[in-house]
């Protein structure tokens, strides 16, 4: 078997639905329909980002980048329990990473819906403006012949509702789905397991 057909078998085989729900259950899932996500971490080197302090301490980049990893093979509508194993925190470090997390992912998201809504008024506007040319042309139709003036004003309709349609399947459909992925992380549950799992 050639290297063309072997690729061709594999994408055969690990690109459908089976494959993936197989691995999101094996993976992920509880019984419960929940999904779990674990990070080991070694240290608390590895938790907080050494360059930030005070009201500016974040976590490392590479957490936040582990969760939407393993996140972003799950639907949104899945709950996600994050569980940070290996390290002892006190109390108040505890409440900490959570807060860090909970204002990562709503800071994303403000900017994030910032996006959806000026996405969704670009459509809209569109739409209205396709609309608003279709009212003239049959206007011009009906009570003129202008041929030049009805051939700009149809090119500006189908201009309008094309972009219209192109923004709202790309753009807008996107950062709406990017929206609802930064809210599912937002929303996940955070628990402290101070041993390293087994």
């Amino acid at each position: 078997m050639n290297l063309k057909k072997k690729i061709d078998a594999k994408i055969k085989d690990f690109s459908n639905e089976n494959y993936l729900d197989n691995y999101i259950k094996n993976e992920f899932l509880t019984d419960e329909g929940h999904a779990n996500i674990f990070i080991n971490l070694k240290d608390k080197n590895q938790l907080f980002d050494s360059r930030t302090m005070d009201n500016q301490i974040d976590l490392n980049k590479s957490i936040y980048e582990f969760i939407e990893d393993k996140s972003s093979v799950l639907e949104n509508d899945v709950s996600i329990n994050l569980h940070i194993v290996g390290l002892n925190l006190t109390s108040k470090e505890k409440e900490k990473v959570k807060h860090l997390i909970k204002e990562h992912y709503a800071t994303k998201l403000y900017m994030k819906q910032k996006e959806y809504n000026m996405y969704r008024n670009t459509v809209i506007r569109l739409l209205s403006l396709g609309l608003l040319f279709l009212i003239i042309y049959a206007l011009l139709y009906l009570y003129t012949k202008l041929q030049f003036c009805m051939t700009v004003v149809s090119f500006l309709f189908s201009f309008s509702l094309w972009e219209a349609f192109d923004a709202f399947i790309y753009a807008f459909t996107y950062a709406k789905n990017d929206r609802d992925a930064i809210t599912q992380n937002l929303l996940m549950e955070l628990t402290f397991e101070d041993k390293t799992k087994e």
